[in-house]
Protein backbone atom coordinates (compact mmCIF):
# COMPACT_ATOMS: atom_id res chain seq x y z
CA UNK A 1 0.00 0.00 0.00
CA UNK A 2 1.29 3.48 -0.96
CA UNK A 3 2.58 5.84 1.62
CA UNK A 4 2.97 9.18 2.18
CA UNK A 5 5.68 11.73 2.05
CA UNK A 6 7.66 12.48 5.72
CA UNK A 7 6.57 16.64 4.89
CA UNK A 8 3.17 15.87 5.48
CA UNK A 9 2.32 17.18 1.88
CA UNK A 10 0.16 14.24 1.47
CA UNK A 11 2.46 13.12 -1.63
CA UNK A 12 1.67 9.29 -2.58
CA UNK A 13 5.48 7.20 -2.21
CA UNK A 14 4.96 3.77 -3.59
CA UNK A 15 6.45 0.84 -1.41
CA UNK A 16 8.46 -2.56 -2.16
CA UNK A 17 4.88 -4.18 -1.51
CA UNK A 18 3.34 -2.52 -4.18
CA UNK A 19 2.38 -4.51 -7.48
CA UNK A 20 4.81 -3.03 -10.31
CA UNK A 21 3.39 -0.92 -11.96
CA UNK A 22 5.47 1.92 -12.77
CA UNK A 23 4.09 4.05 -15.52
CA UNK A 24 0.93 4.54 -12.70
CA UNK A 25 3.37 5.03 -9.26
CA UNK A 26 5.19 7.77 -11.27
CA UNK A 27 1.80 9.39 -12.37
CA UNK A 28 0.29 9.85 -9.13
CA UNK A 29 4.15 10.45 -7.89
CA UNK A 30 4.24 13.54 -10.64
CA UNK A 31 0.41 14.33 -9.42
CA UNK A 32 1.10 14.90 -5.90
CA UNK A 33 4.44 16.90 -6.47
CA UNK A 34 3.54 18.93 -9.62
CA UNK A 35 0.49 20.77 -8.09
CA UNK A 36 2.87 21.77 -5.30
CA UNK A 37 5.73 23.27 -6.87
CA UNK A 38 5.92 26.54 -9.10
CA UNK A 39 3.67 26.03 -11.86
CA UNK A 40 4.87 27.92 -15.35
CA UNK A 41 2.84 29.72 -17.35
CA UNK A 42 3.08 32.55 -20.90
CA UNK A 43 0.38 34.20 -19.64
CA UNK A 44 -2.77 34.65 -16.86
CA UNK A 45 -5.04 33.25 -19.82
CA UNK A 46 -2.97 30.30 -20.91
CA UNK A 47 -3.36 29.37 -17.07
CA UNK A 48 -6.89 29.72 -16.91
CA UNK A 49 -6.83 27.34 -19.79
CA UNK A 50 -4.83 24.83 -18.52
CA UNK A 51 -5.87 24.94 -14.82
CA UNK A 52 -9.07 23.00 -15.53
CA UNK A 53 -11.00 19.74 -14.69
CA UNK A 54 -9.04 17.38 -12.50
CA UNK A 55 -6.26 19.85 -12.85
CA UNK A 56 -8.31 23.25 -11.60
CA UNK A 57 -6.03 25.64 -9.37
CA UNK A 58 -6.54 24.65 -5.28
CA UNK A 59 -5.43 27.17 -2.59
CA UNK A 60 -1.95 26.86 -2.22
CA UNK A 61 -0.90 26.81 -5.45
CA UNK A 62 1.79 29.15 -6.60
CA UNK A 63 2.22 29.87 -10.43
CA UNK A 64 5.00 32.50 -12.21
CA UNK A 65 3.69 34.61 -15.48
CA UNK A 66 6.07 34.90 -18.16
CA UNK A 67 4.99 37.98 -19.82
CA UNK A 68 4.69 39.76 -16.71
CA UNK A 69 7.14 38.03 -14.92
CA UNK A 70 4.93 37.80 -11.43
CA UNK A 71 4.52 34.83 -8.98
CA UNK A 72 0.94 34.49 -8.03
CA UNK A 73 -0.39 32.32 -4.75
CA UNK A 74 -4.40 30.88 -5.04
CA UNK A 75 -5.55 32.00 -1.58
CA UNK A 76 -9.41 31.75 -0.81
CA UNK A 77 -10.16 30.97 -4.48
CA UNK A 78 -8.23 33.57 -6.41
CA UNK A 79 -5.04 34.43 -7.93
CA UNK A 80 -3.41 37.11 -5.99
CA UNK A 81 -0.15 38.57 -6.37
CA UNK A 82 3.47 37.77 -4.04
CA UNK A 83 5.38 39.86 -6.19
CA UNK A 84 5.51 42.88 -8.05
CA UNK A 85 5.69 41.89 -11.35
CA UNK A 86 7.56 43.83 -14.24
CA UNK A 87 9.37 46.53 -12.33
CA UNK A 88 11.66 48.09 -15.69
CA UNK A 89 11.27 51.21 -16.09
CA UNK A 90 10.26 52.51 -19.60
CA UNK A 91 10.57 55.60 -21.18
CA UNK A 92 7.28 57.58 -22.93
CA UNK A 93 7.79 58.91 -26.21
CA UNK A 94 6.61 62.49 -26.25
CA UNK A 95 3.97 64.84 -28.48
CA UNK A 96 5.89 67.42 -30.27
CA UNK A 97 6.85 70.49 -28.04
CA UNK A 98 7.58 68.66 -25.34
CA UNK A 99 10.85 67.19 -24.04
CA UNK A 100 12.34 65.28 -21.41
CA UNK A 101 14.09 65.93 -17.87
CA UNK A 102 12.42 68.67 -17.20
CA UNK A 103 14.42 70.08 -14.02
CA UNK A 104 16.60 67.69 -14.16
CA UNK A 105 14.37 64.85 -12.92
CA UNK A 106 15.22 62.92 -15.67
CA UNK A 107 12.60 61.13 -18.55
CA UNK A 108 9.49 60.58 -18.15
CA UNK A 109 9.03 56.90 -17.68
CA UNK A 110 6.42 54.10 -16.25
CA UNK A 111 6.89 50.82 -14.73
CA UNK A 112 3.90 48.01 -13.94
CA UNK A 113 3.88 47.45 -10.00
CA UNK A 114 1.47 45.12 -8.14
CA UNK A 115 0.52 46.53 -4.66
CA UNK A 116 -1.13 44.49 -2.38
CA UNK A 117 -2.68 42.20 -5.40
CA UNK A 118 -3.36 45.19 -7.51
CA UNK A 119 -1.91 46.48 -10.75
CA UNK A 120 -0.70 49.77 -10.77
CA UNK A 121 1.11 52.30 -13.07
CA UNK A 122 4.05 53.92 -11.26
CA UNK A 123 5.38 57.48 -12.72
CA UNK A 124 8.37 59.02 -12.37
CA UNK A 125 11.05 62.14 -14.27
CA UNK A 126 9.25 65.54 -15.51
CA UNK A 127 9.17 66.71 -19.02
CA UNK A 128 9.57 70.78 -19.74
CA UNK A 129 8.71 73.15 -22.46
CA UNK A 130 10.42 76.03 -23.99
CA UNK A 131 7.82 78.00 -25.43
CA UNK A 132 3.78 77.78 -24.94
CA UNK A 133 1.63 79.53 -27.28
CA UNK A 134 0.77 83.06 -26.59
CA UNK A 135 -3.06 81.71 -25.74
CA UNK A 136 -2.55 78.00 -24.12
CA UNK A 137 -4.94 75.42 -24.74
CA UNK A 138 -6.42 74.53 -21.81
CA UNK A 139 -5.41 70.66 -21.98
CA UNK A 140 -2.28 69.12 -23.96
CA UNK A 141 -1.99 65.66 -24.42
CA UNK A 142 1.56 64.51 -23.81
CA UNK A 143 2.66 61.28 -25.08
CA UNK A 144 3.06 60.45 -28.79
CA UNK A 145 2.45 56.55 -28.87
CA UNK A 146 -0.20 55.14 -26.25
CA UNK A 147 1.10 53.14 -23.47
CA UNK A 148 0.52 49.64 -23.93
CA UNK A 149 -2.64 47.23 -23.31
CA UNK A 150 -1.27 45.98 -20.30
CA UNK A 151 -0.96 49.61 -18.50
CA UNK A 152 -4.24 51.19 -19.15
CA UNK A 153 -6.49 51.21 -16.54
CA UNK A 154 -10.19 49.98 -16.69
CA UNK A 155 -12.20 53.48 -15.46
CA UNK A 156 -10.13 56.96 -15.92
CA UNK A 157 -7.94 57.80 -13.31
CA UNK A 158 -7.39 61.63 -12.39
CA UNK A 159 -4.73 63.08 -10.31
CA UNK A 160 -2.19 66.02 -9.71
CA UNK A 161 0.77 66.51 -10.74
CA UNK A 162 3.38 69.04 -9.81
CA UNK A 163 4.62 71.96 -12.06
CA UNK A 164 7.10 75.17 -11.96
CA UNK A 165 5.59 78.28 -10.33
CA UNK A 166 7.91 80.02 -12.75
CA UNK A 167 6.05 81.56 -15.90
CA UNK A 168 2.48 80.30 -13.66
CA UNK A 169 -0.01 81.12 -11.14
CA UNK A 170 -0.43 77.57 -10.19
CA UNK A 171 1.92 75.54 -9.04
CA UNK A 172 -0.33 71.79 -9.83
CA UNK A 173 -1.67 70.63 -13.21
CA UNK A 174 -4.74 67.93 -13.42
CA UNK A 175 -3.31 64.89 -15.21
CA UNK A 176 -5.95 62.23 -16.76
CA UNK A 177 -4.15 58.50 -16.92
CA UNK A 178 -7.44 57.57 -20.13
CA UNK A 179 -8.19 54.14 -20.59
CA UNK A 180 -6.90 54.73 -24.24
CA UNK A 181 -3.28 54.42 -22.87
CA UNK A 182 -2.95 58.68 -23.58
CA UNK A 183 -1.68 60.99 -20.75
CA UNK A 184 -3.35 64.66 -20.72
CA UNK A 185 -2.70 67.17 -18.51
CA UNK A 186 -5.41 70.08 -17.84
CA UNK A 187 -4.65 73.50 -16.50
CA UNK A 188 -2.73 75.35 -19.15
CA UNK A 189 -3.77 78.59 -19.81
CA UNK A 190 -2.32 82.10 -20.98
CA UNK A 191 -1.20 82.87 -16.73
CA UNK A 192 -0.34 78.92 -17.09
CA UNK A 193 2.92 78.34 -18.86
CA UNK A 194 4.99 76.12 -16.79
CA UNK A 195 8.89 75.37 -17.96
CA UNK A 196 8.50 71.75 -16.26
CA UNK A 197 5.53 69.13 -15.32
CA UNK A 198 6.60 66.43 -12.47
CA UNK A 199 5.43 62.94 -12.74
CA UNK A 200 8.12 61.62 -9.59
CA UNK A 201 5.36 59.23 -6.86
CA UNK A 202 2.34 59.21 -9.43
CA UNK A 203 0.60 56.24 -9.15
CA UNK A 204 -2.90 54.73 -10.27
CA UNK A 205 -4.42 51.59 -10.07
CA UNK A 206 -5.10 49.57 -13.41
Amino acid sequence: MPTTDAYGQSISLPTLTDAPDLPSQLGTLAAGVIPRGVLRFASASTRGATLVGAAAPVDGMITYLQDIKRLDARINGTWVALSVGATSWTTISLASGFSQNGNSNGSLQYRLLNISGEESIQFRGAIERSSWPSSPASSYVINSVALPTTVRPSTLRTVLIPCSDVSSDRIALKLDVQTNGYLEIFGTGTSVKPPWIGFNGVTVSL
